[in-house]
């Protein structure tokens, strides 16, 4: 990918830690910008890309952005990315379900619990849509089924967040749940019951209660990453 600094995955600790070995040989410590567990995306020596960062004050100069696994599957590490991917997403109309508003804006406060929605779009005439977005990378076994799930580990943020979503459409609020896939070889996502089932029988209920689930996957090239194109959500 252009404008990343290849390098090859050790090992990752601390959360928010990892070390890597450059091509020329030198091991660094660089910056991971995932909260999750990052179950199986990570292997020992695993081609990775790092972004740079200009910030000579920063401590750890080179974040983690990208992995191929040796399946020669490209990950999105940077969970951060997904709102990027999403919102560029509706800006070029490619999440069609999204399209027709004017306004767009992000970490808008709302709810009962002192929340922040990603996305909140707008248009004259037209009720305002509630967006968030989540992050999705775990591809769990067998990986040829391309079975992704989310969360990849118990998230009682992503709980609270499903809770405002249903309060918003029981209240006849449109509201939306878009998965946002950065893990070329998932072909569809499920809710992780097997990792927390408190927020699977949230969306069980948000659903019911109207919110709308999308899912889409992200296209790896040799620029940026983009929004490619709506899979399934079972």
């Amino acid at each position: 990918m252009r404008g990343y600094t290849k390098a090859r995955f050790i090992r990752r600790y601390k959360r928010f830690l990892a070390d890597v070995c450059l091509q020329n040989g030198t091991e660094i410590t660089v910056h991971c910008p995932n909260t999750g567990s990052m179950r199986n995306c990570l292997e020992l020596g695993a081609l990775v890309w790092l972004s740079c960062s200009a910030n000579q004050a920063r401590k750890y100069r080179y974040t983690l952005e990208f992995l191929q696994t040796s399946r020669g599957h490209f990950i999105g590490l940077n969970a951060s990315d997904a709102n990027k991917l999403v919102e560029d997403g509706i800006k070029s109309g490619v999440i069609k379900e999204l399209s027709g508003y004017s306004h767009l804006r992000s970490e808008v406060r709302y709810g009962f619990e002192n929340s922040r929605i990603d996305f909140l779009l707008s248009k004259e005439g037209k009720p305002d849509c509630y967006v968030e977005v989540k992050s999705v990378t775990l591809l769990e076994n067998p990986v040829t089924r391309g079975d992704g799930y989310f969360p990849d580990s118990i998230s009682t943020r992503a709980q609270k967040h499903l809770r405002e979503l249903s309060q918003l459409a029981h209240a006849g609020v449109r509201a939306v749940l878009v998965f946002c896939v950065q893990h070329s070889g998932i072909q569809r996502v499920h809710s992780a019951d097997h990792i927390d089932p408190t927020y699977a029988e949230y969306l069980r209920v948000a659903i019911t209660s109207g919110v709308e689930v999308l899912a889409y996957k992200t296209r790896f090239g040799l620029s940026h990453p983009k929004i490619w194109k709506a899979i399934p959500f079972e």
